[in-house]
């Protein structure tokens, strides 16, 4: 029996299951696109990859405006960053989804694989890292250049590529503004839903959005990312950490296969 775009309701199934696991990841360091675009690309051969992160975008957002506000709830948002960064992002998100069907991804990988190399090298070798919140350096100069990277360049790259934005918001916030992981990832989650508005409102435009496959991951995604923001503020920074080792492993691997 086939159900929806011509799958049958085992593939269905299946995706689900994908989309409520990427959720959970999301919410934790982010890295959820990495889990998800390349499930939708499999099920869906035919699919075109600006579809797939159209697509994509509409369980995105839905997951990760549900961490938000999970997090929101139960732990302090540095608002000063996350609004203004948020603010950009919806912008700077959108011209990279512009971008996107024009620049292949095959440019990106490279780049982002020793991004992602440095960051797992950084984070392995200063185990303090992340686990500690030190107040002092959240100075005007270094919120200020939180934003703007945040805001623009990562934002930027969400909208062309995608996976990974989570990760880097995390290390950059963790870095520039001495937040714990749990901190870190909180505040991201509201810049991130920023930047999946502006990407998904360039794609459902360009008609690069498959809406009945995406509202229904979007349910499920929902489901995964209030148990994946929970269990990081229930178990901490140090939980946090151990998984975003984890999670960079496996983006530089996919990324490593996918290159060579």
């Amino acid at each position: 029996m086939e159900w929806l775009y011509g799958l049958e309701w085992q593939h269905v199934a299946l995706l689900l299951v994908i989309a409520a696991a990427a959720g959970w990841v999301d919410a934790v360091v982010g890295g959820g696109g990495l889990v998800l675009v390349p499930a939708l690309m499999l099920g869906l051969p035919g699919m075109s990859p600006v579809t797939a992160l159209g697509t994509n975008k509409v369980a995105s957002i839905c997951g990760t405006t549900s961490a938000a506000i999970t997090y929101a709830r139960r732990t302090k948002i540095d608002w000063r960053t996350a609004g203004p960064a948020a603010g950009l992002a919806v912008v700077f998100s959108g011209l990279g989804a512009l971008a996107a069907s024009h620049i292949p991804a095959s440019y990106f990988r490279p780049v982002i694989m020793v991004l992602l190399l440095l960051v797992l090298a950084f984070v392995v070798a200063r185990p303090s890292f992340g686990v500690v919140m030190t107040e002092p350096s959240r100075t005007w100069r270094r919120r200020a250049a939180a934003v703007l990277l945040a805001g623009t360049v990562i934002a930027c790259y969400d909208g062309i590529l995608g996976p990974g934005t989570g990760t880097f918001l995390i290390i950059t916030f963790t870095a520039l503004l001495g937040l714990d992981f749990v901190a870190s990832s909180a505040t991201a989650k509201i810049l991130n839903a920023g930047t999946n508005l502006g990407a998904l409102l360039v794609f459902a435009a360009g008609g690069h959005v498959l809406w009945k496959l995406g509202l229904a991951m979007a349910v499920c995604n929902i489901v995964g990312a209030r148990f994946g923001a929970g269990t990081a503020l229930k178990r901490g920074a140090g939980f946090v950490r151990g998984v975003l080792v984890v999670v960079v492993v496996a983006m530089v691997a996919r990324l490593a296969t996918q290159y060579f």
